[in-house]
């Protein structure tokens, strides 16, 4: 059956973010590299409520919604977009937002620290070696806010459980209606669940694009085995689900220093993007997804002539705290 709205129909989900986004044709970037590159521009789904996590947030605020939720509980790094985004819609439908953040402590109020300290968020600095347990820390704080007569819900890291991903299961059905015939299909991956939708989605639109996520963090092995998860989950509402991730669907080698850090030439080539074609790529996950398409094309992974669609994710604001780091001399 082809993926549709009838596959939707009986899951509830808000209207956050500003939908369908556009995909748009990259001429020269098409011309320099030898392909036929299109730009899924999610970066465009709103203002502080930008990029993909929004997607998966429609789904899962509902879900706290009908639970009479009236604090979010949340989690990622310090200049997590995903956690300002959560900290936005839940301001936006009343409720409070507490985020745990690894790498707060002395950190200055820049990017998105500074939209959720703007919007006073709760925040909770965690350590590298306690953000491990995130979801333990999340538990206990939801069971102290019970006991205060709160009614907390818990999103995951990302937003990426299955019920989040439906976002990106849904974004599909935008993706095949605006651009035919793709070849591949890039994506950054930070905690999984976009690459989980992405393959789902792929499933049931019977699309023959090669779905590649490009981890910013850990590697192939590890994130196959967490989109399974995911996928595994997402069989709850879309019960014809058979797809799996395998180490193919993956891209390695472009963490770089590690997540959420990035070399000088890293940010030279977001300084080369914006000059070539006026596109604003992060540092964090979309710059990363980029040099792992340019290295594609460039090994032949990606063969020229292919039809490639480039998932932007968002994150400018996480261009903050770089900005220091970049040489504006021309």
């Amino acid at each position: 059956m082809p993926l549709s709205e009838n596959h939707f129909a009986n899951i509830g989900r808000l209207e956050l973010a500003n939908l369908p986004t556009p995909i748009q044709y990259q001429e020269r970037l098409s011309q320099q590299l030898g392909v036929e590159l299109h730009v899924k521009r999610d970066d465009l789904s709103g203002v502080v409520l930008s990029g993909n996590k929004i997607r998966k947030l429609e789904y899962l605020l509902f879900d706290a919604q009908q639970q009479g939720a009236d604090t979010v509980l949340t989690c990622g790094g310090v200049q997590s977009n995903h956690a300002r985004a959560t900290v936005y819609a839940a301001r936006q439908l009343g409720m409070q937002a507490e985020v745990f953040l690894r790498g707060l402590d002395n950190q200055p109020s820049s990017g998105n620290l500074f939209f959720m300290r703007l919007a006073n968020a709760t925040t909770y600095p965690l350590s590298p070696d306690a953000y491990v347990e995130r979801d333990k820390h999340m538990q206990k704080r939801a069971e102290e806010l019970q006991a205060q007569g709160h009614a907390p819900y818990i999103i995951p890291e990302g937003g990426s459980n299955a019920l989040g991903s439906l976002g990106y299961v849904r974004s599909m059905l935008e993706i095949v209606q605006g651009a035919n015939d793709l070849d591949f299909i890039i994506t950054a991956v930070g905690s999984g669940g976009t690459l989980a939708g992405l393959l789902a989605g792929a499933q049931i639109t019977h699309t023959r694009a090669q779905i590649i996520g490009v981890p910013v963090c850990d590697d192939g092995h590890i994130f196959a085995q967490r989109v399974n998860l995911i996928l595994q989950d997402l069989r709850t509402h879309i019960p014809e689900l058979t797809i799996q991730s395998h180490e193919s669907n993956f891209c390695d080698g472009h963490v770089g220093l590690g997540y959420a850090l990035a070399t000088k030439q890293e940010l030279q080539q977001i300084s080369t993007v914006v000059k070539d074609c006026g596109l604003v790529l992060d540092p964090v996950y979309t710059n990363k997804a980029f040099c792992g398409m340019l290295a594609m094309i460039q090994n032949g992974r990606i063969p020229q002539q292919s039809k490639v669609l480039f998932l932007h994710t968002g994150g400018i604001f996480g261009l903050a705290p770089f900005a220091e780091n970049f040489s504006l001399a021309d």
